[in-house]
């Protein structure tokens, strides 16, 4: 079903609309060729963990087992983490992949909350689906201001956890019902950048879309105002692995109505999407 929706007060506008249904086509068409070839796909995620005073890899009894792989030392040391072997002895640069026999390490999170992931050969493929583009999902609007000032810790896209800024709200109409939606600010994978991300839930959940929800970023438009595109929306990582903490959702962002737009759930819409790799 359709449903009617404003983001604030108004639609936006019809001038565009071609090149953004553009630009969304290249985006969704990149991300699919990323997921199928990059090392760090989740699709190649082999385990995901908290580093605390250290990970063991390699051998069969280690925190993570790794095939060819001897024992090595993910752990804590004067300048950041570090990664210890036979013939290795190195600092990991956070957000950065390190290569180690076949496989890529990565290192993310807070100082002293690091989190390693490791990425091997790629599982079966899970080719993301979507609905087909709609501009009656695209908005534009304000950003109200947050209600309460600060930070809170939270699960991002890449089940990592991170210092979450809390940036304002917007409020959407759909179904006959007003729900103002909490935006936050979400640091990127080494910090050096954040997004302003919502993550929501709405009566596709669990249907059409990932049970747990999806984020969907807001973006700076002209005047001061603020993009809010649901064709835009993704799965958090745990939807292709089940190597990923799933974010949990975020009180009050729930839309009563069906999002029929973005990114749909392999497990129901398999051969569904518009895009071929």
């Amino acid at each position: 079903m359709r449903v009617a929706a404003i983001m604030s007060l108004a639609l936006a506008a019809a001038t565009g609309r071609a090149s953004a249904q553009g630009e969304i086509a290249r985006e969704r068409a990149d991300f699919v060729r990323w997921l199928a070839a990059a090392p760090t796909s989740p699709l190649a995620t082999v385990a995901q963990q908290p580093i605390g005073r250290g990970v063991r890899l390699g051998p069969a009894d280690a925190d993570i087992p790794l095939a060819g792989v001897p024992a090595h030392i993910v752990a804590p040391r004067s300048g950041g983490i570090g990664l210890e072997g036979p013939g290795v002895s190195r600092l990991m640069p956070r957000g950065l992949p390190v290569r180690l026999r076949g496989y890529t390490l990565t290192v993310d999170g807070p100082a002293g909350r690091e989190v390693l992931t490791v990425f091997g050969p790629r599982h079966a493929a899970k080719q993301p689906a979507y609905y087909p583009a709609t501009p009656g999902f695209a908005f534009v609007g304000r950003l109200l201001p947050p209600e309460h000032r600060g930070t809170v810790r939270l699960l991002g896209v890449d089940g990592i956890e991170v210092e979450a800024a809390e940036a304002g709200s917007v409020i959407v109409s759909m179904g006959g019902a007003r729900t103002r939606l909490r935006v936050r600010r979400l640091p990127s994978p080494g910090g050096e950048e954040s997004e302003l991300e919502i993550f929501f839930r709405d009566g596709t959940n669990g249907r059409t879309t990932y049970p747990a929800g999806r984020f969907v970023s807001l973006v700076p438009a002209p005047r001061g105002r603020y993009r809010l595109d649901f064709n835009r929306a993704r799965n958090p990582f745990c939807a292709y692995s089940s190597a990923y903490a799933c974010p949990a959702p975020w009180q009050g962002n729930t839309i009563p109505a069906a999002v029929t737009a973005g990114e749909r759930y392999h497990a129901d819409s398999a051969g569904a999407s518009e895009l071929a790799p």
